[in-house]
């Protein structure tokens, strides 16, 4: 399943860079989806996917004998994700001065396969998780998420939130 995981996080990602426009500005829509060209609306073509599969995938293993290993393993892959992109755009923009459509296309990429593979590593250790860790990661995937929504309508008026190109934050109404 890891691979279905990633051709499907990549897919949807990329579509996701779009749906807001094709869905007529839809607010629904733009909950999950970039709605403009800010950093911080790119996580969520990372996000989004990662966070729909790990739910569907955690129903399709019901009788998987390691849940909470699964949903400690899933929480890390999509903190590593959203970190790397963070991380590696905000450092390669500062080195470089610039950004460029093919360092960002690798760091969506990169991001996936190697969180998913994080994640796997993590699944096959098969530790024990505690309940207070696995609520914990439950926790934080519920902060991420309505973070992602949150600051979609209500943006901070910091860099990470600008769209550089129209030079706003967030919807504009």
């Amino acid at each position: 399943l890891q691979i279905n995981y990633i051709i499907f996080s990549i897919i949807l990602g990329t579509l996701l860079h779009f749906t807001f426009e094709l869905f007529c500005n839809n607010l629904f829509v733009a909950s999950f989806s970039a709605v403009n060209e800010s950093v911080w609306e790119h996580l969520k073509l990372v996000f989004s996917p990662m966070f729909i599969f790990a739910i569907i995938e955690y129903f399709l293993l019901k009788n998987y004998n390691n849940k909470n290993n699964y949903i400690f393993s899933k929480t890390m892959a999509i903190i590593f994700a959203v970190l790397f992109i963070t991380i590696f755009f905000f450092t390669y923009t500062g080195i470089i001065g610039n950004n460029y459509f093919i360092l960002d296309i690798f760091s969506f990429l990169f991001a996936i396969i190697f969180g998913e593979f994080i994640c796997y590593t993590l699944l096959i250790k098969n530790s024990k998780i505690n309940n207070k860790l696995k609520y914990f990661c439950i926790f934080i995937l519920l902060i991420l998420l309505f973070s992602f929504i949150i600051f979609t309508y209500f943006p901070p008026k910091i860099n990470y939130f600008k769209d550089p190109i129209k030079n706003n934050y967030g919807i504009i109404s």
